[in-house]
């Protein structure tokens, strides 16, 4: 799945939205705090039930229809700290001035116009994250730009909006949201498909969290900045993936969508050579599974309906991202209506016999080119549930369809919703506009953050670092971490660079899960490293034994690796290793140390500094010299 992908040949086109929570102290429309609960401190609960209306241009959108088919309830849990604004219950209050500087602050860092005057729109939303129906969201600013090795990348809007409630759980049919979170101040920026690589997708999504966290002023840790991701490649299609809260995956979900999409292309034209067709007729084949051993048919009360794809045989098993085959394509349609998808490119499983699907093939008089697709439910369920999957299977024959889909942990992604249009927008008409003046953006203007360059040029300065050095870490997002280790410890700046970049590339390429490293692991491996408690070769082992046990202290790591050695142990040994060696080091004089370094580093290569050993070994060869 990790081929070399030729960015040139496909004609990749890719854009991202980030969605930042700004550090506020109250939220974007009310006076309540931007302080997440624990969940258990939940005061009371209501519930709502959303449905699709038109906006004013008289259209419902195509994303909000199709959320309306779930008929879910939703459950909204409050607290003490929120208020009739998150409930609906009252009318918002009127933008948060706080939040409005921070987004300009960071339109300007981004080279943005700022709008004359902020507006509040509405956007139809009717998956329950949030209690009325849709979110506020205001444009602040329009066309930006970044710079990339690979060339400019254009920075077309920049939004300040209202946090989504967080959804924590589903209990049957309803799903349960938490308000805590819901009217956060977040800064939406979104490129234009200006990216060509994957490797450049995640330089420019590092470089805006960069510039969003120079400004100090947004919220820090997991969940507080998420990604969305546009990708469409030549032949195609545009597809929204959302919720990538890892920015090292970045890359890797740019990667596997465009084996997605390049494996659709192919089933397609597989499809075509067969002549498959989908048939728009649902059995009730109830029947063949009265006496099944299928746990999930047995739960369904034995109610099974199905469906033939005509000319599919092989293709739903056919693997189209790590993990997930096509099969799994359809099946996502089906979960979205509570139900699992079995057909007969995997069966006879789930304890179906052979002799089952075998019946089930005769009642479709189904071919060895064929495949049946069956699911379990009562029969309303189950046949809105098998038309979504003969939609999906429709689109396989003509095109690749133009969706939202989530991100999940391996990298791949799932089906959401179809893609939103513009007719899910309109002005918010409880919200003042708010006029942006000269006078206020030259005073944010005159605060800003340094620069990358202004940066680059500093550490140059100050810490020695040579171009290239200077150059990473100025754009690393570590860059605070680097500065923060260099002002309390004395440690060589070329180190700690290599350390917080390549090290911890280095790593990941190895397969290692390097987001439990937190700041204060580096932070305090420096701070032993400092005081002599192990070498500098030691560092990587050190990271990569924190990452699978990162509660377990640095000074604990230094000992479960075997690190720990006190300066009274290694003067001894080194002493010893000399004194072995009289005869030696007689015969060379000092140009003995070269080659006893590298006996004495066998040892304790890691555990103590290279320098500090060799000022011992020279001290202790000096001794045997002198002695004569």
């Amino acid at each position: 799945m990790d081929k070399e992908i030729e960015y040139n040949k496909i004609g990749l086109k890719a854009g991202l939205e980030i969605h930042q929570q700004l550090d506020t102290k109250t939220k974007l429309f009310c006076k309540c705090p931007t302080t997440l609960r624990d969940k258990k401190d939940s005061t009371f609960s209501f519930n709502r039930y959303l449905r699709a209306s038109k906006s004013e241009m008289g259209e419902v959108d195509e994303a909000a229809r199709e959320e309306a088919k779930y008929s879910r309830t939703f459950r909204y849990k409050g607290y003490e700290s929120t208020c009739l604004v998150e409930n609906d219950e009252e009318p918002p209050r009127e933008l948060n001035q706080e939040a409005i500087d921070i987004s300009l602050e960071v339109a300007l860092l981004l080279n943005m116009n700022p709008v004359n005057e902020i507006h509040t729109m509405r956007k139809i939303v009717i998956d329950g994250s949030n209690t009325c129906g849709f979110q506020r969201t205001a444009l602040v600013a329009t066309d930006g730009w970044l710079s990339t090795a690979e060339g400019p990348v254009r920075v077309d809007v920049l939004c300040l909006e209202e946090d989504a409630a967080q959804k924590i759980e589903t209990e049957g049919d309803a799903v349960v949201y938490s308000l805590d979170r819901l009217g956060i101040p977040l800064v939406e920026i979104g490129t234009a498909p200006d990216i060509r690589t994957a490797e450049q997708a995640r330089n420019v999504a590092e470089q805006l969290g960069m510039i969003l966290r120079s400004t100090g002023k947004v919220k820090r840790g997991l969940g507080t900045i998420r990604q969305d991701i546009n990708i469409s490649i030549e032949a195609g299609a545009r597809v929204e993936i959302k919720g990538v809260q890892n920015l090292r995956m970045i890359g890797k979900i740019v990667k596997y969508e465009i084996i997605r999409q390049s494996k659709l292309i192919e089933l397609r034209e597989e499809l075509k050579k067969r002549g498959a067709r989908v048939e728009d007729r649902i059995e009730d084949v109830s029947s063949i599974f009265e006496a099944s051993s299928s746990r999930v048919i047995q739960k369904a009360r034995g109610k099974v309906f199905g469906v033939c794809l005509r000319g599919f045989s092989g293709i739903l098993g056919t693997e189209i991202q790590l993990g997930r085959r096509f099969g799994s394509e359809l099946a996502d349609f089906a979960a979205k209506y509570g139900v699992g998808l079995m057909h007969t490119d995997e069966l006879p499983a789930y304890s179906i016999s052979e002799r089952e699907v075998e019946q089930l093939k005769r009642t479709f008089e189904a071919t060895e080119n064929d495949c049946v697709v069956i699911v379990a439910a009562e029969r309303a369920r189950a046949e809105i549930a098998l038309d979504a999957v003969l939609r999906r299977a429709e689109d396989a024959l003509r095109e690749i369809p133009k969706e939202t889909r989530r991100a999940l942990p391996n990298g791949s992604s799932a089906y959401m919703r179809p893609l939103p249009g513009a007719a899910r927008m309109y002005p918010e008409t409880d919200v003042p506009p708010v006029e942006i003046d000269e006078n206020r953006l030259k005073k944010i203007k005159s605060k800003l953050p340094e620069t990358f360059e202004a940066r680059k040029s500093r550490y140059k300065e100050k810490f020695g670092l040579n171009d290239e050095l200077a150059d990473k870490i100025a754009r690393d997002m570590n860059f605070s971490l680097f500065e923060r280790i260099m002002d309390s410890y004395d440690i060589p700046a070329t180190l700690v660079v290599r350390t917080v970049t390549d090290t911890v590339a280095e790593l990941m390429q190895e397969g290692i899960d390097v987001d439990p490293l937190e700041d204060y692991h580096f932070i305090e491996i420096f701070r032993r490293l400092s005081a002599n408690a192990f070498g500098k070769e030691a560092v990587p082992d050190i990271l990569k034994f924190l990452a699978s046990k990162p509660e377990m202290s640095v000074d604990k790591a230094i000992e479960e690796i075997g690190l720990s050695m006190n300066m009274e142990e290694v003067e001894k040994f080194i002493g010893d290793i000399v004194s072995s060696k009289k005869d030696f080091i007689q015969e060379k004089g000092a140009r003995a140390v070269g080659p006893l370094m590298g006996v004495v580093m066998k040892e304790l290569r890691g555990k103590v500094d290279g320098k500090v050993i060799n000022e011992l070994l020279e001290k202790k060869v000096k001794e045997v010299l002198t002695a004569e």
